[in-house]
């Protein structure tokens, strides 16, 4: 899956995961539908939708009832996922 380089986005896919993480815990709270996120990041939508399910199948954000994806809140983990196991899923 290639990422077309623009101002807004990294031309690595890693890069890019590293990114939108580093964002969310910076601003705690941020909550973002797909259509938001595709915005703030310059993302097409199955590039986005991409991203943001890795980012739930690594227990780094939950998706709320009405679609939106915020960062999970590390009290309510339950997998018992230390931060060293989430690096080594990534």
């Amino acid at each position: 899956m290639a990422v077309t380089a623009t101002p807004t986005t990294y031309t690595e896919p890693e890069a890019l995961f590293q990114r939108v993480q580093s964002e969310f815990r910076e601003m705690p709270g941020l909550r973002l539908t797909q259509p938001q996120a595709c915005r703030l990041w310059g993302l097409d939508r199955e590039t986005c939708g991409s991203l943001l399910s890795r980012l739930v199948d690594a227990k780094f954000l939950t998706r709320t009832r009405d679609g939106a994806f915020l960062q999970l809140d590390r009290t309510q983990r339950s997998t018992g996922a230390t931060a060293a196991d989430l690096f080594t899923r990534l």
